[in-house]
């Protein structure tokens, strides 16, 4: 078995890791420079962890599949899924991106995971909500793996209603995920430290006469408004955060 994993800020890091821990699988994150088409020929099983965006799959992840399709096809799939609050059918989205894969599903799960999203006053970043999680995350996680051993198959967002619960966000989002494409801004505050360039998943930042310069690919991870340890970085809520998620752990 194998794992690969999409991670903005560590929420989906952790699932998946945990997991293989838990499983025995070799886990690589999709920004890892190694050799996926190898990697993904010598499975028998593969296990994907993302984070769900407007009940869509992350654009790096589908862009992934995209390129690995025909071989990803083939295999059985685990699918986890990481979210806020909900996504309906977040697990299936995945699914879809490659016709007839569905049946070779054997599990899907969606995990709760604490709040990313730091600069945006309805959602505050809170201790008492990361320990809850995470706790609640592990609980799952145990019993996903006892099921997965015992030959218990269980697919979340395969009923008719979190179809429906998933198509009251990814109906709207692709216009919102094409206007967050040039969403990053860096305010006054920025040292040109470089810290965000080095880390965006989608290599849509760059220096230039000591400020940060964007090329147009965002796609709203929150990895730079997370980590700017000027907290000058921001994308599509252009507000200072207050506090930082700095992960689960």
């Amino acid at each position: 078995m194998v794992a690969i994993y999409f991670s903005g800020t560590g929420n989906s890091e952790y699932i998946s890791r945990r997991f293989s821990d838990l499983m025995g699988a070799e886990c690589q994150s999709k920004e890892e420079d190694v050799d996926f088409e190898r990697l993904l020929s010598g499975a028998e099983t593969l296990a994907v962890c993302y984070p769900i965006y407007g009940s869509l799959v992350p654009r790096i992840m589908r862009e992934f599949v995209e390129k690995y399709k025909n071989i990803i096809g083939e295999k059985k799939l685990i699918i986890f899924c990481t979210q806020m609050m909900f996504s309906g059918d977040g697990a299936r989205a995945f699914a879809r991106l490659i016709p007839g894969c569905e049946k070779n599903v054997v599990y899907a799960e969606h995990f709760s995971m604490p709040n990313n999203i730091c600069n945006f006053f309805l959602f505050p970043i809170r201790d008492k909500e990361r320990i809850r999680k995470k706790r609640a995350a592990d609980k799952k996680l145990e019993k996903t793996c006892q099921n997965i051993r015992r030959g218990i198959s269980k697919k979340r967002g395969w009923h008719f209603f979190s179809t429906v619960l998933g198509k009251t966000q990814n109906v709207t989002f692709p216009g919102i995920e094409e206007k967050g494409r040039s969403a990053f801004a860096a305010d006054q505050d920025c040292t040109g430290c470089g810290l965000c360039v080095k880390r965006c998943p989608m290599q849509n930042l760059e220096l230039a006469d000591g400020r940060v310069r964007q090329k147009d690919n965002c796609i709203l991870c929150y990895r730079c408004v997370n980590l700017c340890p000027r907290r000058a970085a921001t994308v599509l809520i252009h507000k200072k955060p207050k506090r930082q998620y700095k992960g689960i752990c």
